[in-house]
Order: C-alpha cells, then sequence, then structure tokens
C-alpha cells in the first residue's frame, strides 16, 4: 500500500527505539459527489469510519466491523487500497521510545441502507453520527476545528484533513 504522508507529532522521537504500533482501517466512500463520514456533534469534525484491527483480524475484517459499527452500515465490496498514513508520537506506555499509529485507508461501497450504530462510550461521549456530506464542507469543517482547537482538537483532525484534500485532488 502507498505511504501517503507520515506525521510526527513531537520533535526528536526516536524511531529507532523500542516502539508500540497501533494498526488501523478506515473506509472511503463515495455515492456521487458525497462521502459518507462520521461527524462529532461534540468537535465538529469529520473522520474516516474506522478504527482498530483487533488481534487475529484482517485488515478486511476490522473494516467491515468498524464501519458496521460507526455507521451501521453493511460493506459489500472492499473496491481498492487507497493508501497509507503513519503517525509517530511519545508512547504514553512505560518502556517504549515511540508510538506508531498505521491508518489504512480502503475505497469501499456500502448498502445503501443504514442500520443501527453500535458505538464505544468514548465515541457516544464525542457524539459520532454517520452523516453524507460534500468534501469540500468536510474539509472545510476540519480546517475549522483546527484553526480554533488548536492543541485541542482532535488528534485524528489533521489526519482526515490531509486525506480529504489528497482524495479531492485524485478522485474527485
Amino acid at each position: 500500500m502507498r505511504l501517503l504522508k507520515e506525521i510526527f507529532r513531537k520533535d526528536n522521537l526516536n524511531l529507532s527505539g523500542r516502539a508500540i504500533s497501533r494498526e488501523a482501517v478506515r473506509g472511503i466512500i463515495r455515492q456521487e459527489n458525497r462521502l459518507l463520514m462520521v461527524h462529532s456533534s461534540k468537535d465538529g469534525d469529520y473522520k474516516f469510519p474506522g478504527g482498530g484491527v483487533d488481534a487475529g483480524e484482517t485488515c478486511e475484517e476490522a473494516l467491515v466491523r468498524e464501519i458496521r459499527e460507526e455507521c451501521g452500515a453493511r460493506v459489500t465490496s472492499i473496491c481498492s487500497e487507497f493508501g497509507m498514513v503513519i503517525e509517530y508520537d511519545k508512547p504514553k506506555e512505560p518502556g517504549y521510545d515511540v508510538f506508531k499509529m498505521t491508518s489504512r485507508y480502503y475505497i469501499c461501497s456500502i448498502d445503501p441502507v443504514l442500520g443501527d450504530q453500535s458505538l464505544d462510550e468514548y465515541e457516544e461521549k464525542l457524539g459520532f453520527e454517520p452523516v453524507w456530506i460534500d468534501i469540500d464542507s468536510a474539509i472545510n469543517a476540519n480546517k475549522t476545528v483546527i484553526d480554533t482547537k488548536k492543541h485541542d482538537a482532535p488528534r485524528w483532525t489533521q489526519r482526515e484533513l490531509y486525506v480529504l484534500e489528497l482524495l479531492k485532488k485524485e478522485l474527485v
């Protein structure tokens, strides 16, 4: 899968040191000129549906599960890989030098009828809701969140903004 971007959240990270890693998958779902995204009513940002790959799960299995949980959508096909973003940060866990988060983006198709969400507690607190939105509106909303909230913006907003802008250039 092609590398879209590397994001370094802190300076002077020891990338060759002991790393703790997390793998995540994200779905890019288009319907005409709109994307299915997850909107946070608390923060006002938009993210691609997806999340962490559980132990023993393939990326494809995790993608299907996460899109169902966050959007109530049934994936009918995983059409193609779009790319990945790797984020580096200081780890919260002791004994590690760097936290490495790899987000893999896939272009997907879904059944048009959305069912019920099955959100984690933190997702409920953030007011996650699936919405169909045009790409420019999502880009503008995420830019506004980053500009107004600065360091309090959700950690994923910068990553999702980058992918939205790249999608606009390449697919729209």
